[in-house]
């Protein structure tokens, strides 16, 4: 009787073991993306982001025969977007859009950040980068650099830049040349990045930073000079413009980011599979002809690199930070 008992127990036992693993066996079956995926850019339509985020929704549709949608969710610094990509189900059909503000905010905003920006998230892929640019009004009496530098040390205090706000990758760009060629330039902070530019050409500001697919036409048509790049390497968009670093600052390294996360805990098979259809498309598809059509320059990452890229990039700016005292608006 106890021997029967027994096997009766053990009988029962393998039977709820089982409908418990038949949710995960049924999970494991059923072939991604079987209903369509959201990526939630936060940001407003019509942003680069929004551009970039679109074209690897098309570049995903295309491929995997299945609807990925681009939901704009703007607001908070791209914290209210972003934080709801931290809170999804980690299932593969919400995924987040990302640039150089995801690794800026750690820094910025500290322990108000409602979301931890590495332990949070699955990086996918590095979509793509944008050369950065220092600009200047074709008044300012620098065609160099070094000029540039020599200007604004014998003038204290009066020279003036400006961002679409604090914290914004422009802003710190001016905050990496003010620490590396200790100069007293004057940031302001705009609410928009097309205001900034009206206004540097309009004079009311002498220069700003910027990526070359949004100032290329301006400074061909001379409304603005570019005196460097904040890039590893020249660009062919701009042949005779120098890098910060053969200018003497190397320390001026703003290289914008833009790429795709997923929640953390998102199954490892769903990430490379998101990560080798974006890769190949931007290494050889239709994203990398896009990418190149507006002037930014393709990655597409390994999902390892663009986490080393993160964690890079998030100690980088929180230095600048730290060192340059910013605190949010």
């Amino acid at each position: 009787m106890i021997h029967s008992r027994r096997k009766f127990i053990a009988a029962s036992s393998a039977i709820v073991g089982a409908q418990a693993l038949w949710p995960a066996l049924a999970r494991a079956q059923e072939k991604y993306p079987s209903k369509p995926v959201r990526i939630i850019v936060p940001f407003a339509p019509g942003a680069a982001s929004d551009t970039l985020g679109r074209f690897a929704a098309e570049a995903l549709t295309s491929a995997l025969k299945q609807t990925f949608i681009v939901e704009n969710r703007s607001g908070g610094g791209t914290v209210i977007g972003t934080r709801a990509v931290a809170s999804a189900p980690p299932d593969g059909y919400l995924l987040g859009f990302v640039d150089t503000t995801f690794v800026i905010n750690p820094g910025l905003l500290g322990s108000q950040l409602t979301y931890d920006t590495v332990k949070d998230f699955e990086p996918i892929t590095q979509i793509c980068t944008a050369p950065f640019v220092l600009v200047v009004h074709p008044s300012v009496k620098a065609q160099t650099l070094a000029e540039f530098i020599a200007l604004a040390k014998a003038n204290p205090g009066t020279l003036s830049y400006g961002s679409s706000g604090v914290g914004s990758a422009p802003h710190l760009a001016g905050q990496q040349l003010r620490q590396e060629a200790g100069i007293d330039v004057v940031h302001v902070p705009y609410r928009g990045g097309s205001t900034v530019y009206t206004d540097l050409m309009g004079g009311q500001i002498q220069f700003s930073f910027g990526t070359v697919p949004s100032l290329l036409e301006h400074i061909k048509s001379g409304r603005m000079r570019a005196l460097a790049l904040t890039t590893p390497s020249r660009v062919a968009a701009l042949p005779d413009v120098p890098t910060m670093a053969e200018s003497g600052y190397p320390g001026v390294n703003t290289e914008p980011l833009f790429g795709l996360v997923a929640p953390a805990q998102t199954p490892r098979e769903i990430v490379a599979q998101i990560q080798s259809v974006v890769a190949t498309s931007v290494a050889s598809g239709e994203l990398n002809a896009k990418l190149k059509g507006i002037g930014f320059t393709p990655i597409g990452s390994t999902s390892e690199a663009f986490a080393e890229t993160i964690k890079k990039n998030i100690a980088m700016w929180t230095d600048v930070i730290r060192r340059g005292n910013i605190k949010p608006e």
